[in-house]
């Protein structure tokens, strides 16, 4: 029987002291903001899940569009021995890669990094069960600090896939690519998926569809806050907003103080006030053009080898290449 192992970075401790300081640095900023990795408890999973499926949320459909049509290509091309993908969550679309390279004959290895335990064991149990022979390891860690740690050996293809990478601030996304390119070979590979630049009228449906469960999803960073943190949000206080910033090139996510209130939080031992109108921003979701992307892509190290996109043009994944880092350069005294 087919098994897996775990490899266990983060665990509740660590992300309790991360939840408090990220709460402790947002909510008392102006503006106030947390990162959206706090959605991902058992619940915000479910509705990303249902999200992934409501008629307005196109980049799921895009990208599967996409590895459809070049799961084989990207098989062909890469002759990878080793796939690991960033952020798996349920490693759904990744079966579109696991098939195109067993079919290839290269495929012997696949580690899935995910900072939800429980995720990674329902995935990979699913998986070996599904994937008799192959090698998997699960790693619970933190895509931004743990990527040391991820396996080397064997021509190695990285999956980023689902557009997360527009979570992350310009500097953040720098930083991210640099340390990526860091830990690869030359020669070695990355597969990046990124929503791209559209009308608004596309892109905003997409984060406030029409039944409120992108709403749900967002006032749910609320209720982890009360539950983990002793917090007192009245999630009624909060109304849900999207909107498209035309300069920034991104949808923020946001949930807007609907009248004055006072939440107490009783791990922090202090209380944040919110005007009317105020808004907490939680995400922020960057969409890219390809001359963009190609040139961050570049500036960490990689070389476009492939860009394609679905038939509307909604969506890109690249392929690229780890390329030879440049040798540091000495001063020379005269």
């Amino acid at each position: 029987m087919t098994t897996y192992d775990l490899e266990i970075h983060i665990d509740d401790t660590e992300l309790a002291r991360s939840l408090r300081h990220d709460a402790e640095m947002g909510l008392t900023s102006r503006p106030r903001w947390l990162p959206p990795r706090w959605f991902y408890d058992a619940r915000g999973s479910q509705l990303f899940d249902q999200i992934t499926r409501l008629p307005e949320y196109y980049p799921t459909r895009a990208e599967r569009a996409v590895l459809t049509q070049h799961g084989a290509d990207i098989a062909r091309v890469t002759e990878a021995e080793t796939l690991i993908e960033l952020g798996s969550g349920s490693s759904d679309k990744t079966r579109i890669l696991l098939d195109a390279l067993r079919a290839q004959g290269s495929l012997g290895q696949f580690t899935a990094l995910d900072v939800s335990e429980s995720a990674l064991r329902e995935a990979l149990g699913v998986l070996a069960h599904d994937y008799p022979g192959l090698r998997l390891t699960g790693v619970v860690g933190d895509f931004t600090q743990h990527l040391p740690l991820l396996p080397s050996g064997g021509t190695r293809l990285v999956a980023f896939l689902g557009g997360t990478i527009g979570n992350l601030l310009p500097a953040e996304r720098a930083a991210f690519l640099t340390s990526l390119r860091a830990l690869l070979e030359p020669g070695e590979w990355l597969l990046l998926g990124t929503d791209l630049v559209k009308d608004p009228s596309v892109l905003v449906p997409a984060y406030d569809d029409a039944a409120g469960v992108t709403a749900e999803f967002n006032r749910n960073v609320l209720r982890v806050l009360n539950r983990e943190l002793g917090a007192t949000f009245d999630e009624t206080a909060f109304a849900h907003v999207a909107v498209w910033d035309a300069q920034q090139e991104w949808v923020e996510m946001r949930l807007r103080a609907t009248r004055a209130t006072r939440v107490w939080i009783a791990a922090l031992k202090t209380s944040i006030d919110f005007q009317p109108e105020e808004t907490l921003r939680t995400e922020i979701s960057a969409k890219f053009r390809r001359a963009g992307i190609t040139d961050e892509l570049s500036s960490a190290g990689f070389a476009l080898h492939e860009w394609w996109t679905d038939p509307d043009d909604l969506f890109g994944v690249s392929l690229s290449m780890a390329r030879p880092l440049e040798e540091p350069q000495t001063s020379r005294r005269p």
